[in-house]
């Protein structure tokens, strides 16, 4: 299967089955897991450099596209994190058989966190590149800071509301369902131990993940080799050129 051509994968159990679209490019290991922010895919510039840059070294990377995302199946409106995770983890034991760095990007972060603790045991987990994690957003982010009393009813009465984009795309949709499903993932309690170390990419002019709420996250990773990055002019996508150079260094350094 070509690196260009995704492969669809079944996820989930009779009505809720999905049919996830993955990008699977094999290769020596350690291998590269791509992991999206909320509303984005496995084609955005983050995500191609990263497999462009593990083409070239012969190093195994592999996308996919969450459920109502990009080009797999499912409805947007309908899906969650729980449903991001079990995909992430599906594509996990399918996709990377061997040592694996997981790079994920805004709420990938949250989702690569999860993944590492829930596959701990694998022994598989070599580390973790995380820019601009969104550890949980859907609480601390949306639903405590961002959100009026107005949006927060219209959510519990309506059971969604449309958020505009910041970046010119359509409105985001966020439902009821989204919100409290996030609730069950919370990470921010307390201290976590992922087992593999952990590097942190941070724009200190990012809107929409506030560098503190970053710092909360190498705070609550007490037993990990953390490395914590800011970059004084980078914004939430830290897309830019030196951005990227800066984010395959730190894959580069776990490899």
């Amino acid at each position: 299967m070509g690196a260009g051509e995704p492969q669809f994968i079944p996820v989930g159990k009779n009505a809720r089955e999905r049919r996830i679209a993955v990008l699977d490019a094999p290769g020596r290991g350690p291998g590269l897991l791509w992991l999206s922010g909320f509303k984005s895919d496995m084609t955005g510039t983050k995500a191609a450099a990263l497999a462009e840059f593990g083409a070239a070294r012969g190093q195994a990377v592999v996308r996919f596209d969450y459920s109502g995302h990009g080009q797999s199946g499912g409805d947007f409106e309908d899906a969650c994190v729980s449903d991001w995770l079990e995909e992430a983890e599906a594509v996990f034991d399918r996709f990377c058989p061997d040592e694996t760095i997981l790079v994920g990007s805004s709420m990938g972060g949250w989702i690569a966190l999860l993944l590492a603790l829930s596959r701990k045991a694998s022994g598989r987990i070599r580390g973790l590149v995380l820019i601009a994690p969104a550890v949980d957003f859907t609480e601390d982010l949306m639903w405590k800071q961002r959100f009026t009393e107005d949006i927060r009813r219209t959510i519990l009465s309506q059971g969604r509301w449309a958020q505009p984009s910041a970046y010119g795309d359509e409105p985001y949709v966020i439902t009821r369902k989204l919100i409290e499903d996030g609730r069950k993932h919370l990470l921010l309690g307390g201290p976590l131990h992922v087992g593999a170390p952990v590097t942190i990419l941070q724009g200190a002019e990012d809107p929409d993940v506030p560098a503190s709420h970053a710092r909360r996250l190498v705070e609550a990773l007490p037993l990990d080799d953390v490395t914590f990055s800011l970059v004084p002019d980078g914004d939430h996508r830290l897309s830019r050129p030196q951005d990227i150079d800066l984010l395959l260094r730190a894959v580069t350094d776990l490899s």
